[in-house]
Order: structure tokens, then sequence, then C-alpha cells
């Protein structure tokens, strides 16, 4: 049996940071904890922390990436926070621009972001 890494509900937002480096089958149980947990929740965002992760390879890159799409097609706006100078530097190495992925430093800037990102068209007036 693997662990799974936590899908945290703070009202209309879902908190995952991974404390720990991943295995293949970590990543693809992620996957389907949060997409599953978006609908079950009606999460408006999703803040994925990565700032316990030292290092990166493709396949974690990827599931970034994916996570962030998969989660945009439920309705929820995904913000990845806490990454390292050398994991960017490792992702642009390895070709992975994360595009489509927003990014903030912290998770309080992600959080401010999120809620900008989310926040009801008359909310922003």
């Amino acid at each position: 049996m693997t662990d799974r890494v936590p899908v945290l509900k703070i009202g209309d937002i879902l908190l995952v940071s991974i404390q720990t480096d991943l295995e293949d089958q970590m990543v693809m149980d992620l996957q389907d904890d949060l997409s599953h947990r978006i609908v079950e929740t009606n999460a408006k965002g999703v803040v994925i922390d990565i700032s316990a992760l030292e290092i990166v390879d493709s396949f974690v890159g990827r599931m970034l990436a994916t996570n962030a799409s998969i989660s945009r097609i439920l309705g929820a706006e995904t913000i990845v926070v806490g990454m390292r100078p050398a994991v960017a530097m490792t992702l642009v190495e390895l070709g992975l621009s994360l595009k489509g992925v927003r990014t903030a430093l912290n998770l309080e800037r992600g959080l401010r972001l999120l809620r900008r990102l989310t926040a009801a068209p008359a909310d922003r007036a």
C-alpha cells in the first residue's frame, strides 16, 4: 500500500501539500483523489504546495500540469506555490514550462491570487 497525499478543504479551496518525494503511484493516486474532491466539494480553487520538494523529474512536472488542466476542466483554478529555485531550473532544463499553470512564491500569495481569480464578477467591480 502506498501513502496518499492529503487533500484538505479550506472553504471553497482545496490544499494539497506535498511533503515527500513522490513515487509514480502516489502521483496517480493524487490525480484521482484531487479530481474526485473537486467534484465532491464543488471547489473553486486548488493550491498545490511543493515547498518541501527538493527535486522533480519529468513525470512529476507533467503531473503538475495535468492536475492543473484537469482541475480547470472541472471548474477549479490551480496555483502551484513554494517552488524552489532549483526545482524551477530543473523543470526548465527538462523542457517543461508548465504552460497554463499559475505559480506563486508562497502559500499566502497563492491564496490571494486564487481569491482574485475565483471572485464573482460582481465582487470584482
